[in-house]
């Protein structure tokens, strides 16, 4: 909508309507600190307009002291905190002391989503295996390949007076056929397992975040499966589910190979069929945000749905004079992320729901006529996600998306002389790129940090692959997409199809090429989770701070995360689940026992990039258990309980799959005992106390997701 300016000249005030791009920028609100003692300036209306940008960040730091907790809090405690919180909220309600107040009321209610979320969704979790013949009602289709389908069922119940396990959801992996969809009652026999723990200290807490999903246990098919009955065809989960895999099916049916896999992530959300290799290609190039539905898909669909219907509407003269054309617009755009987002996953989809509700609040100001790029919306977007899905502020999915909008909507909030004069082509070419560029730089650099920690992988060259492959997803890929979708109702979706699968393949070969370059250059330093409070509390004062000045935060955390954010190498880690112990020699690691190739040995070897070998130099094993010697420390690892005698006391550590007699001392021993209680243990040697500094997997079993040995 034109803005009408005044100009004055000699006949008067007369309203001009000028072009957007000649329009003056609307100066930027900024907090001023103030000087006087007695704070008045924290009731300075733009100063707290903007301390409303905090209230995400103090929500995340009340759920990060939650979950650091040893223990469970007390409901009592919980109720009693909050309602002094609130007195104290109301009584400083005309006072300097609000703004402190809110963030900490906002802090506190962090604190409790949790607590309250798992009223809701939370389930006991299974401790021992189970096995026999269930039926249960199928939840939710995670993802399907031609190999096999994962699944979440709920009301498991035994048919065959089988062990009764009395959890909410279980999480299963089941042929591809029969073909299933939510509401269906499935027949089988199962083997539930309890959920594994983290596979290194700080890694992904698979027990965490399966109890705040109601998933209490792991399982496969071991026999027939059976389709007992059919759902509700009215239910809209499963006619959502059936649309979702009756499109991914139509793609399949044209493409092939990773054109075929990327295009059913792009379009449906759904990525099981992308394969290892295509993955690392397009992490190594920075391109792999591009096959996650998230904001550049949702923008470029809902922004396309919205360019077109004002376009459609402005063609038609009597629409224009009788119709808000530019409302209407923001209203189909409106319609088709949330579209859109149903076909990503819906609410699971974290990225695309944060993505999802930033196009609401944008679309939404369009209908207000108010500004729609701002740290409040991010913030508004945030706080929604945090208290639809409180666990999701602890995935990778939510800190990187977040950062990235957060420092995208920073940017542009800066100051910035505004453009004088036409452009011909050659400069409006050169500013897409630039923009791209910049845009990916930025991104980028917001997510460094939080790529690092997760993913042990940065992209040095993301910038070239995305300037390289972006306009090839903005101008093929994600429009032809769009085309292909509609087309398929009239069963003439094999061109457009064809099309956008030339357009993976180009994007594929960009990444390929992206990623040769970058050979070499992607490793990083291992990171703590102190470095990621670190990023979090610039990202707040990048947020907070609108002026130049903001960049002090990113500045300050640079050389602070190189000081006490930095971790180090183990010397040994041993797994809980398998026979694995790896040991770090003077030629780099081994294993002592256990095999490579292994789950945990991979994750390892991926996690702190090199390489871990199927055994050590110097290795001694007999029928009692394995000996290893390194210049600083030895290793026992105990294969027989006879061995105990010989070996407590002589080696630095004993490592034991059985229960360690009492009589075992002058050595560290990690035993069965240790193993079930910590999960997998990381270990480094300390010359001074001439002992190991301990890590485990699991900080303790006091909280209810923990999986406690029977």
């Amino acid at each position: 909508m034109l803005e009408a300016e005044t100009r004055e000249g000699e006949t008067g005030a007369v309203a001009l309507p000028l072009p957007a791009k000649l329009r003056p920028r609307q100066p930027a609100i900024r907090f001023r600190p103030t000087t006087t003692m007695d704070g008045a300036g924290w009731l300075d209306p733009a100063a707290t307009r903007r301390l409303f940008v905090l209230l995400p960040f103090a929500a995340i730091a009340g759920l990060i002291a939650y979950a650091a907790l040893p223990v469970e809090p007390l409901p009592e405690a919980l109720a009693g905190v909050g309602a002094a919180l609130a007195l104290l909220v109301i009584l400083l309600r005309r006072s300097a002391g609000l703004p402190l107040a809110a963030l900490a009321a906002a802090a506190w209610i962090g604190f409790c989503l949790l607590t309250l979320h798992a009223l809701w969704f939370g389930t006991s979790m299974l401790t021992r295996p189970a096995y026999g013949l269930y039926e249960a009602r199928v939840g939710e289709i995670v993802s399907a390949t031609a190999e096999s389908r994962r699944i979440v069922v709920s009301g498991l119940v035994p048919v065959e007076g089988d062990r009764a396990v009395d959890i909410a959801r279980a999480r299963l992996v089941v042929p591809p056929e029969p073909l299933l969809a939510p509401g269906d009652v499935i027949r089988a026999r199962l083997r539930l397992a309890p959920v594994p723990g983290p596979i290194l200290p700080g890694a992904f807490d698979g027990q965490f975040h399966a109890y705040f999903s109601g998933i209490g246990a792991y399982g496969n098919v071991t026999g027939d499966l059976a389709l007992v009955a059919t759902g509700d065809s009215l239910d809209p989960t499963r006619a959502i589910e059936g649309l979702r895999m009756a499109i991914g099916g139509r793609i399949d049916a044209v493409l092939d190979g990773p054109s075929a896999a990327i295009g059913r992530a792009m379009v449906v959300g759904d990525q099981s069929a992308i394969d290892d290799e295509t993955r690392e290609i397009m992490a190594a190039s920075g391109l792999a945000h591009i096959y996650s539905i998230s904001g550049l898909h949702l923008s470029i669909v809902a922004g396309g749905v919205f360019f077109l219907l004002r376009l459609l509407l402005a063609s038609i003269p009597a629409a224009t004079s009788r119709w808000p054309v530019k409302k209407i617009a923001a209203i189909g755009g409106i319609v088709a992320a949330a579209g859109y987002l149903l076909l990503a996953g819906g609410l699971g989809n974290v990225p695309a729901l944060r993505s999802t509700i930033m196009l609401a609040l944008i679309f939404g100001a369009v209908l207000a006529g108010r500004r729609a790029l701002t740290m409040r919306n991010v913030a508004i977007a945030a706080l929604a996600i945090i208290v639809i899905d409180p666990a999701s502020v602890f995935r990778a999915s939510f800190q990187l998306s977040f950062a990235a909008v957060v420092a995208l909507i920073g940017i542009y909030e800066m100051p910035r002389s505004p453009r004088t004069g036409e452009r011909n082509w050659g400069e409006r070419l050169w500013a897409t790129v630039w923009t791209t560029a910049l845009t990916s730089f930025i991104a980028g650099t917001a997510t460094l940090l939080f790529s690092a920690y997760h993913f042990q992988q940065t992209a040095p060259l993301g910038v070239v692959g995305n300037v390289l492959v972006l306009p090839v997803v903005s101008i093929v890929i994600m429009p032809f997409a769009v085309l292909s979708v509609l087309a398929m109702p009239l069963g003439a979706e094999a061109p457009f199809v064809g099309i956008m699968g030339w357009g993976i393949d180009r994007m594929v070969d960009g990444a390929t090429l992206v990623a040769r370059w970058s050979e070499g250059l992607t490793g990083n330093p291992l990171l703590t989770s102190t470095a990621l409070m670190i990023g979090l509390a610039a990202l707040a004062w990048f947020a907070f701070v609108n002026s130049w000045w903001r960049l002090l935060g990113p500045a300050v955390a640079v050389p602070l995360v190189l000081l006490v954010g930095l971790d180090q190498r183990p010397d040994i880690l041993i797994a809980d689940t398998t026979q694995a112990v790896a040991l770090r020699t003077e030629t780099g690691m081994g294993l002592i026992s256990g095999r490579a190739g292994s789950f945990a040995t991979d994750v390892w070897s991926e996690h702190y990039q090199e390489p871990i070998a199927e055994t050590v130099d110097g290795l001694r094993c007999d029928s009692l258990g394995c000996i290893a010697r390194t210049d600083r420390f030895s290793v026992a690892v105990i294969r027989n309980p006879a061995a105990f005698a010989e070996d407590c006391g002589l080696h630095a550590l004993v490592i034991a799959r059985v229960r360690a007699p009492a009589t075992c001392i002058g050595s560290q021993v990690i035993d069965a005992d240790a193993l079930a209680a910590g999960g997998v243990h990381w270990l480094a040697w300390n010359e001074a106390a001439a002992r190991f500094d301990i890590r485990t997997a699991i900080p303790n079993l006091t909280r209810p997701w923990r999986v406690v040995p029977p």
